[in-house]
């Protein structure tokens, strides 16, 4: 892992990588910070960074992180910083920004004609900016394959521990959660965080609806259910629902099942159908169709892959 420290950079930002990916004997990461070159680099918030690596870590690097920086609307990475970038890319690693970084990577032109995020007071800049890119303000982090992006600083631990899950599983980043004292999959987006005019004293209790129902995942969980529980009507909850999380309530609650049933496929020898019918999946093709929707292989490739315990 690469996390490459641009001037302004934002110190959470830089922390979050460097801390959830440090070399430990648990981890099979090792962790380079680098700079357009080696030595100072002026940070954000009245911190500096002295870096050991230039950008010769991008070519060493399988996953490059980028952290967000100040005035990324107006100033423009390096020239030799956008085509390390690529470079980079090019060679077969993986690029993840954290809130403001995806300016960066948007400089590339690797995100034309992708999804991606930033953090919610940029959204619109980035979007201005660079036009082919299709910005999302409703997520905590996006996931395009070999590019990565997320909104502000908090939502890089969602992004890293996305990342863990991809590459170790569930148990893995679940671990790192705890030792963290981090959610391990929160469960909304980033509109929940951006200041709206009016109050939304709702709010909460969409946040107390969800926590309920993650406890209830084996139960028949209907729009009907979840809107009685918040104490509004179903029309109002679906739509507040979406606005909050940019899921649909069903789509949530599928998504959820699914995690679910990943980390007793992990943990746990019980069968395919059992899982099914103990997240409220119903039966083993239907775990089986939706793991294919949603995670592109079968439950039991996936326990081939995961099954090691912490």
């Amino acid at each position: 892992m690469a996390v490459l420290v641009l001037d302004g950079a934002k110190p959470l930002d830089v922390g979050i990588p460097a801390q959830v990916f440090s070399t430990r004997a648990s981890m099979p990461y090792e962790v380079r910070v680098c700079g357009a070159a080696p030595g100072l680099v002026a940070g954000g918030d009245g911190l500096s960074y002295h870096v050991a690596h230039g950008l010769e870590a991008l070519e060493w690097a399988e996953s490059v992180f980028v952290p967000g920086y100040r005035h990324p609307d107006r100033e423009d990475p390096p020239a030799a910083v956008v085509e390390a970038l690529r470079a980079a890319h090019a060679r077969g690693a993986r690029l993840a920004a954290i809130s403001t970084g995806a300016f960066a990577l948007a400089a590339t032109g690797l995100l034309d004609g992708r999804r991606a995020t930033t953090h919610w007071h940029y959204t619109r800049a980035l979007a201005a900016k660079y036009p082919r890119v299709r910005v999302d303000e409703n997520v905590l982090f996006v996931d395009e394959g070999s590019v990565l992006t997320s909104a502000g600083a908090a939502s890089g631990i969602d992004l890293c521990l996305h990342v863990l899950r991809r590459d170790l599983g569930v148990a893995a980043s679940n671990h790192t959660a705890r030792r963290l004292v981090a959610a391990p999959y929160r469960s909304g987006g980033q509109a929940q965080y951006v200041p709206r005019s009016v109050p939304e004293p709702i709010g909460e209790r969409f946040a107390a609806t969800r926590e309920w129902a993650l406890h209830r995942l084996d139960e028949p969980l209907t729009v009907r259910a979840l809107a009685r529980h918040a104490a509004v009507s179903p029309r109002t909850f679906s739509r507040r629902f979406v606005e909050d999380t940019g899921y649909t309530p069903m789509q949530w609650v599928l998504r959820a099942r699914v995690d679910l049933a990943r980390e007793l496929l992990e943990r746990s020898e019980r069968s395919v159908e059992r899982i099914a019918a103990e997240t409220g999946l119903g039966t083993g093709a239907n775990l089986r169709t939706h793991f294919q929707q949603i995670l592109g292989t079968t439950p039991s490739d996936y326990r081939r892959t995961f099954a090691k315990g912490e």
